[in-house]
């Protein structure tokens, strides 16, 4: 893998972080590496959790590469799998990201923190989208941010260029948690391990049902679940986890999950 994105195994926790100075910028190449990355985490059956961070103390991602565009390179090409940063059009992952969100999630980089599960941040972290001062539509939080946040703040960010720090993101329900830098990378991985100790086929229907269900009401989220119409959800109902996890309840100890 290249220097620009390291990857660190762990057991099933998987590492990824992003390391392009000054500012984790992503250009079209780093886009595909980062896409590759996860894409193999997806297909991984020992993998269960990823943590993204980036190097550094400034910058978790000051989004697409300015830079590289000025020289030419053009902001419609391909990306690789899972679209921009490999993570913002990734829609069959269905395995939990947690964003270490360690400085500035800036344009791209915001809209990447977006794209995960969760969001664990520094205290000095900050989001803001300028993509509009340079003409650009941020597609990512154009999509995602007005289901996250009251519309008024969603259009202020997406149009206005606000800015926001982590102690309000958190507030707004964005981040997940707000801790000291030289917590950061401690408190993800507990927050992956305790999604490490569940169910892989029950974080996984979770994760698949409520990206199937999240614009519906709920009588046909019931009626998605009912109907077959969820994969991960099929798999989990049939599965010999499912009949592991009520039975090391009544026994009294762990449960040994298989994964089948």
């Amino acid at each position: 893998m290249s220097e620009a994105v390291r990857i660190e195994r762990n057991d099933a926790l998987l590492e990824i972080t992003l390391d392009r100075p000054k500012a984790n910028a992503i250009d079209n190449a780093t886009s595909r590496l980062m896409g590759q990355t996860f894409c193999e985490f997806r297909d991984d059956p020992s993998l269960r959790v990823a943590i993204l961070t980036a190097a550094g103390d400034k910058f978790f991602s000051a989004g697409w590469d300015l830079k590289a565009a000025s020289e030419g390179e053009a902001a419609d090409v391909d990306y690789g799998p899972g679209g921009f940063a490999g993570l913002t059009e990734l829609h069959d992952l269905n395995k939990p990201v947690i964003a270490a969100v360690n400085g500035m999630a800036v344009g791209g980089g915001f809209e990447l923190a977006l794209c995960a599960d969760f969001i664990v941040a520094t205290r000095h972290a900050e989001f803001f989208l300028p993509e509009v001062f340079v003409s650009i539509l941020p597609d990512a939080a154009t999509f995602r941010l007005p289901k996250m946040l009251p519309r008024p703040i969603a259009m202020e960010m997406l149009m206005a260029g606000r800015h926001m720090d982590a102690d309000e993101a958190a507030r707004w329900g964005l981040v997940n948690r707000v801790v000291a830098a030289d917590a950061l990378l401690p408190e993800a991985r507990k927050l992956a391990q305790s999604i490490v100790a569940a169910a892989p086929l029950a974080v996984a229907a979770v994760k698949e049902m409520a990206r199937l269900t999240a614009a519906l009401p709920i009588e046909q989220c019931y009626r998605v679940m009912h109907n077959g119409e969820s994969p991960a959800y099929e798999t989990l109902r049939k599965s010999a986890d499912a009949e592991e996890g009520p039975r090391a309840f009544a026994e009294k100890r762990e449960p040994r999950w298989s994964g089948c």
